[in-house]
């Protein structure tokens, strides 16, 4: 044990000695593995970066929250032009559904409706987020208040021209005054202002409600109608506390069937999504933008790789007579072997440490400029990139070593002179 410990430890001290005494070709060869490893783990920690902040969001998110519409936010069987026969839920269906189910907790009807032009006096906001909603909004997405409040019943079922703005919208329109009570213009209408939400910073899907504007869904029901193609509904529904979410959808599926006369032998012409299935689908986005950055960064570590591999032959034929002499003075096959090993793969981690500190530095000032993002190298990336960055360096190493190890030497002698 004692002898192959100092076999380690001479074939260490022999690679650092060649690698020192070639310090310009060492800085060369070790930028091929650092830009590998930097774009390997660069990947991986923005992508990892990115899972956990959408996931926090999520979980913010109540996950047994369900979305009845005429389409899915998840991948589906059902081809894309039958997608596009199915008949829009209706206002009415939704009325229907929140007196017929009785394990619901909120039931809310919403329409997606284009942006809008906002006014206040001189102030004007373009391309302002326009939500239109039920009163039942508010306790779904636990909205919060700088001042003021959401419409109430009375508000939302007979359309009153009411509103509710995010704080960037009484930011840019009001700044220092106080928004509630007076009077912007939208839709060609004047809107009483009678509420501030409170600011969130950046949403997980679609905008914030920091520059978005809330008004009753029937506002716009009696304004445009229910069959304008632009604007497209859907019904959020929360159930109670420890209901079975497949036995509430099984209910809400028969219950719609039912109410539009569809044959059990034909497709139900509607999707009811859950933030569970959004889960999902960020996990088969996330694990594809893994591959791809795998695939990508992998090019950058091939090439790290064969640098070091050609670093190493070079190496061995310019010390092809010092091999030989180490031979003629006993050094054993090994000991030759693991003295260019050990120089390949001190190259290779070297590189790899170097590529870590720039992502750690890159890691910290992505951080810094992003006010709302967090960029994190974990501790799982780092030892990736040690191992990737190790194996590299054994891999490109191992050809050039046996070929050093196997040399005659008489030859490798003679050819020093």
């Amino acid at each position: 044990m004692l002898v192959y410990l100092r076999l380690f430890k001479e074939s260490f001290s022999f690679a650092l000695n060649a690698l020192a005494n070639n310090r310009l070709r060492t800085f060369l060869t070790l930028l091929g593995v650092t830009i590998g490893i930097f774009s390997i783990i660069a990947v991986l920690a923005a992508v990892d970066s990115l899972d956990r902040n959408i996931k926090s969001k999520l979980n913010a998110l109540e996950s047994n929250t369900m979305y009845l519409s005429h389409f899915t936010f998840s991948p589906t069987d059902v081809p894309k032009w039958k997608r596009e026969q199915f008949k829009q839920i209706s206002y009415s269906e939704y009325r229907y559904l929140k007196s017929a189910l009785a394990d619901v907790e909120h039931m809310a009807f919403q329409l997606f409706v284009q942006r809008e032009r906002i006014r206040y006096e001189s102030e004007l906001v373009d391309n302002v987020n326009t939500v239109a909603v039920s009163y039942e909004f508010e306790d779904i997405q636990r909205l919060e208040f700088e001042s003021g409040r959401f419409f109430n019943e009375v508000e939302s079922n007979s359309g009153r021209s009411v509103v509710v703005i995010g704080s960037e919208i009484a930011n840019s329109l009001f700044g220092e005054v106080n928004p509630l009570g007076k009077k912007i213009r939208l839709y060609g209408q004047r809107f009483t202002v009678i509420g501030v939400v409170k600011k969130e910073g950046s949403a997980l899907f679609g905008d914030s409600n920091d520059i978005s504007v809330f008004i009753p869904v029937n506002f716009v029901r009696n304004q445009f109608g229910e069959n304008k193609r632009s604007i497209i509904p859907f019904v959020i529904i929360k159930p109670q506390d420890g209901v079975n979410p497949d036995i509430l959808k099984a209910e809400i599926t028969q219950l719609l069937r039912n109410k539009r006369g569809i044959k059990p032998d034909e497709i139900s012409p509607f999707f009811i999504s859950a933030v569970e299935g959004l889960q999902s689908l960020v996990d088969g986005i996330i694990s594809s933008l893994n591959v791809i950055g795998w695939v990508i960064s992998g090019f950058s570590l091939l090439v790290g790789g064969f640098g070091i591999a050609n670093i190493m032959f070079v190496s061995v034929k310019e010390r092809t007579n010092i091999i030989g002499i180490q031979k003629s003075l006993g050094a054993k096959n090994k000991f030759i072997l693991f003295q260019f090993l050990f120089e390949a793969v001190i190259l290779a981690v070297l590189g790899g440490l170097v590529g870590l500190i720039m992502v750690g530095l890159a890691t910290m000032v992505a951080s810094s400029l992003a006010d709302e993002f967090e960029f994190v190298l974990s501790f799982k990336n780092m030892l990736i990139g040690l191992s990737i960055s190790s194996f590299i360096g054994l891999l490109a190493g191992v050809v050039p070593a046996i070929s050093a190890s196997r040399l005659d030497p008489v030859e490798a002698i003679r050819t020093g002179f």
